[in-house]
């Protein structure tokens, strides 16, 4: 694996268990909680917390399955090919985005 890759499986990682821990909580303390939180004024509801946090723990997912492609094409030997015409991908779009499938022209 390329080290930029292994920097940012590690970091996706770190961040998709972060997150699910975070919602863990988040449902556990909505258990133990008797609150009417639908109609408190003091701040946001433990359900929109509650989904605030899916929405990140699935970007989440993607990005560490986005890593993990471009792993998988490092090893067929494709890394770094667009997807979509099959010319190579800039080496300044895989150093900006290293999970980058496409060349900067087919992702316009």
């Amino acid at each position: 694996m390329t080290d930029p890759l292994s920097a940012e499986r590690a970091a996706a990682q770190a961040q998709v268990e972060a997150l699910t821990r975070e919602f863990d909580e988040v449902v556990a303390a909505s258990k133990s909680s008797n609150a009417d939180d639908e109609h408190d004024p003091e701040g946001a509801t433990i359900a929109f917390e509650r989904q605030q946090v899916v929405a990140l723990l699935e970007r989440a997912r993607r990005r560490l399955a986005d890593v993990d492609a471009a792993v998988t094409a490092v090893e067929a030997g494709t890394y770094g090919r667009c997807e979509s015409c099959g010319r190579p991908i800039a080496a300044e779009r895989l150093a900006a985005r290293p999970t980058a499938r496409t060349c900067i022209d087919c992702a316009r």
